[in-house]
């Protein structure tokens, strides 16, 4: 009689990690002006100094693909409520960047949805951005053209107007 010896089970192997999101570091700073460089470049994002990045780092949200390699960038910005027009504080994004080898693939609707749950958390009540392009994006995930008067008047007053940037709204009430 033979007995056999058990193998031991292995495990499958996993398909090769996704790209994740998560909150930038001001160690990032570098990677997120490369990442940003070539929308600079076609006027899709303005122009920011690398210390830029370094002190607004926490505003951040990324996409790391597994070899730590960032491939898209969008942040959020906090606003205090206006006490003479707001009661609640509003959220601005800037600086979305997709990676070319990424666009296409979701990895711009994730860091979006991210963004959005980012600001409920946050009980933001309305977030703006300015697009100079035509902010598909946005407008899919319930952003609208707004007046820029109904945006933050800081945010606001940093507008270029030779951009010729619509503003797109979306206000945050609570999930349905």
């Amino acid at each position: 009689m033979t007995t056999a010896t058990p193998r031991p089970v292995l495990p499958r192997a996993l398909p090769s990690a996704a790209p994740s999101v998560r909150p930038a570091h001001r160690e990032d700073a570098a990677a997120l002006a490369a990442l940003s460089r070539p929308f600079v470049h076609t006027g899709a994002v303005r122009e920011r100094p690398l210390s830029l990045y370094a002190a607004h780092a926490s505003d951040f949200l990324v996409v790391t693909a597994p070899d730590g390699t960032l491939e898209g960038c969008l942040a959020l910005r906090v606003h205090p409520a206006d006490p003479g027009r707001d009661h609640v504080p509003a959220g601005v994004l800037y600086n979305f960047c997709v990676a070319r080898h990424r666009q296409g693939c979701g990895t711009g609707a994730r860091l979006l949805r991210t963004a959005l749950a980012r600001a409920r958390a946050q009980s933001l009540g309305a977030l703006f951005t300015a697009t100079t392009g035509g902010g598909g994006l946005f407008l899919r995930h319930g952003f609208t053209p707004a007046s820029a008067s109904l945006a933050p008047p800081e945010w606001v007053s940093s507008l270029d107007p030779r951009r010729n940037s619509r503003v797109l709204a979306r206000s945050l009430g609570p999930l349905r």
